[in-house]
């Protein structure tokens, strides 16, 4: 009788065939530890208030920059208040900020992009418009629309918003102005198909995995211009845990404790580069010449 042997594949490597799979390209280890970074932070956001140890605006003066303890796992601030709680609540705010103004942008940036490349007579008023924008630093506009209104987090966020709607329609635009030439189209319109139907079936589903791409970098962005701005002390109100607004806290006492300014910093740097690190790889997943290169 002849022996036969199972094997089985380990879950390590039946997640990368997945994702190899879903892709269309071999995932580089770069790539994996960034997706598992930016997953960590995410569940740190989901569950900041069972990680946090303590109330992050809860102010103790008799505990004022304490080293890390049992009590403060990563000390305590100028005012008392726990580090470790509070930079498990930045994230929260952090990431919010982030896909709130990627999404928020591409819902108004995708059907403006679609009007201005299908539409010549729109596309010569709205594309200046745009331009105009875009010459308009865009920190010096979110620090203009924050300092007139109130700083509340959706202030924030329009204020990084609005200046990122340009590069969004300006993309969207240029697969319009691409695909709009294609027979495919051609012959929808010939065939009598509403205009409607033409953008929404025939145009729109073009411009997704640029759109993918982008998005990634505008979560990036809007991550770090918040924190730009809490740090410069026009961002949200500094009471609410961000990271922006822990090392505005505690560039003060730098020298005297680097720590209040360290790991708020590690962590907004280990989230930014890790969804760089996604959106290259999406851009090489997504591009037809990369995927005839790995093949």
């Amino acid at each position: 009788m002849q022996a036969t042997y199972s094997h089985k594949v380990p879950a390590s490597m039946r997640l990368h065939r997945l994702i190899t799979r879903l892709l269309g390209v071999r995932p580089k280890t770069t790539t994996l530890i960034a997706a598992c970074v930016l997953g960590l932070m995410v569940l740190i956001a989901l569950f900041a208030p069972l990680l946090a140890t303590h109330n992050p605006t809860e102010l103790a003066p008799s505990s004022r920059l304490q080293p890390m303890s049992a009590e403060h796992w990563l000390g305590t601030d100028a005012f008392g208040r726990d580090l470790f709680s509070r930079v498990v609540h930045g994230a929260r705010v952090s990431l919010t900020v982030g896909l709130g103004v990627a999404f928020l942008t591409v819902l108004i940036g995708l059907p403006l992009g679609l009007l201005t490349g299908y539409f010549r007579a729109l596309d010569a008023v709205l594309m200046r418009f745009m331009d105009g924008l875009m010459a308009i630093p865009g920190i010096l506009a979110a620090i203009a629309i924050v300092s007139l209104t109130s700083a509340n987090l959706w202030t924030l966020m329009i204020a990084i918003m609005v200046p990122e709607i340009p590069q969004v329609v300006r993309l969207v635009r240029s697969q319009v102005l691409a695909t709009r030439e294609e027979a495919f189209v051609e012959a929808a319109t010939l065939m009598g198909t509403p205009t409607y139907a033409i953008l929404l079936r025939h145009l729109m589903p073009n411009t997704f995995a640029p759109l993918i791409v982008q998005c990634t970098y505008i979560c990036a962005a809007a991550i770090l211009t918040e924190a730009t701005l809490s740090f410069l002390g026009v961002g949200i109100n500094s009471e609410v845990p961000s990271w922006g607004n822990i090392m505005s806290d505690g560039r003060i006492y730098f020298q005297l404790k680097p720590s209040l300014i360290f790991w708020a910093g590690l962590l907004l740097s280990l989230c930014i580069l890790s969804i760089n690190l996604l959106g290259d790889a999406a851009r090489d997943a997504l591009d037809p010449k990369m995927k005839r290169r790995e093949s």
